[in-house]
């Protein structure tokens, strides 16, 4: 494997655990009032483009961290749609 695929691959890890924390801490709490749904959404389209060129190109790093974010905001979506409003 070249040094630039760590790359990719350290990228990946670092992008998919982008929500982790506020997967948690909203988990924790039940609160997600602050939590943009304009914003969650605009993520979850992205995590779609990225993933059909992830796919097209085969490019697994960029696969592997979309599904991992496009899960978590799917999870943070659901919490916004299922917690109740405070």
């Amino acid at each position: 494997m070249h040094w630039t695929e760590y790359f990719g691959y350290v990228g990946a890890f670092l992008s998919a655990v982008t929500f982790m924390p506020q997967v948690w801490q909203a988990w924790k709490t039940k609160s997600v009032g602050d939590l943009s749904l304009g914003t969650m959404s605009i993520v979850f389209i992205s995590v779609v483009v990225w993933l059909v060129y992830g796919f097209y190109l085969n490019l697994i790093p960029v696969i592997i961290a979309n599904l991992i974010v496009g899960l978590l905001s799917i999870v943070l979506l659901y919490f916004k749609f299922t917690f109740p409003k405070k």
